[in-house]
């Protein structure tokens, strides 16, 4: 019986690869989206993927979704925490409301989504957590203290409930991005993103597809012996 997977912001960009690569490789996968019901549903018709509308940053909207996620496809083995917003800003201009929306929307998801599939997973003794974290929280970026500390968290959160899960037979792995060619990056003005790919050593921007691709290979039921690692994807910018 195909394995159930769940990808937050899953309707676009990163998540929307991942998505495709879980489908392709036979698993049943629900894509989670917050806001733009256009957009899902266009998503919906390319790729034959339900997409469920939840806010992640609600725990209980989270618990409501696994839910109704679980009703129609089954109980869930894979989750992949990728939902994230930016608020960016220099923190002599950062707003308490443009930190917290980053906080609760990039990190407290991970905790929402984790909490609501965690009990499940281990009674099957079997899950497999991804959480995407980025190369701004292993290594800093400017304007971006709220993102970055949320990121960061992201590692830390993983390598914690690595060690709760494993003798469940539930692995918790991140993965780092680095600058991938999605509609965000897109928006950066030309001058800017020239500069960003210059820093890069193999010359240009990430393929939401080499994400996915990771995700794939750390998901597998052959995987068992990886967790509480993080997968750096950055082309070689940020090594450690």
């Amino acid at each position: 019986m195909a394995r159930v997977a769940i990808v937050t912001g899953g309707t676009r960009g990163i998540g929307k690869a991942i998505c495709l690569a879980l489908k392709d490789k036979g698993y049943k996968v629900a894509a989670n989206y917050g806001g733009n019901d256009e957009r899902a549903k266009q998503f919906t018709d390319e790729t034959g993927i339900a997409a469920y509308k939840w806010d992640v940053s609600d725990f209980k909207a989270c618990q409501e979704g696994v839910a109704k996620v679980t009703a129609d496809l089954g109980p869930v083995d894979i989750l992949v925490n990728n939902a994230g917003i930016t608020r960016d800003g220099t923190m002599h201009k950062m707003s308490h409301d443009m930190w917290q929306e980053v906080i609760d929307t990039n990190l407290g998801s991970c905790f929402n989504m984790c909490r609501s599939v965690i009990d499940s997973m281990r009674e099957r003794n079997f899950g497999r957590i991804v959480n995407i974290g980025s190369i701004n929280g292993q290594a800093g970026q400017y304007g971006q203290v709220n993102y970055a500390a949320a990121k960061s968290g992201i590692h830390g959160f993983t390598k914690a409930l690595a060690q709760e899960g494993a003798g469940k037979g539930i692995t918790v792995n991140a993965i780092a991005p680095g600058y991938i060619d999605t509609d965000m990056v897109a928006a950066v003005p030309a001058n800017v993103l020239e500069k960003i790919v210059a820093r890069v050593p193999v010359g240009r921007l990430g393929k939401a597809s080499e994400i996915a691709r990771g995700v794939v290979f750390l998901v597998d039921d052959e995987g068992g012996f990886i967790t509480g690692s993080t997968l750096s994807i950055n082309g070689g910018q940020h090594m450690y």
